[in-house]
């Protein structure tokens, strides 16, 4: 898949598949809500009105309102990737967010995987 067709894509559309991998997982929503609100600075309320809009990946990312400054600390592969290699900034984003998802599917604890020491 090209990096246009991921940007254009609605974050709304790939939401629903990171609720089913936590839950899956024994994890829940709000902690998918809190991981994307921690990366972004979205509010809650934000977020759902985001996700209400069905706004794509490239425009979330570009008006997030306060990028965590510690989201340079996730490291690791997702998708074959190394995610602190990834040199296109919006496609780096997108690769955080599923890296977060990821962590917290596989059960790793929250003050982990929003980087708290």
């Amino acid at each position: 898949m090209s990096n246009h067709r991921i940007y254009t894509m609605s974050l709304a559309s790939v939401y629903p598949l990171y609720i089913s991998k936590a839950e899956k997982k024994g994890r829940t929503k709000s902690e998918v809500d809190e991981i994307i609100c921690w990366l972004t600075g979205y509010t809650q309320e934000e977020l759902e009105e985001q996700l209400k809009r069905q706004t794509d990946f490239e425009t979330f990312f570009k008006y997030a309102p306060l990028p965590n400054p510690s989201r340079t600390l996730i490291k690791g592969v997702i998708c074959g990737v190394r995610v602190e290699d990834i040199k296109e900034p919006t496609m780096q984003e997108i690769r955080y967010l599923d890296k977060l998802i990821d962590e917290l599917a596989k059960g790793k604890a929250m003050d982990k995987i929003l980087r708290e020491k």
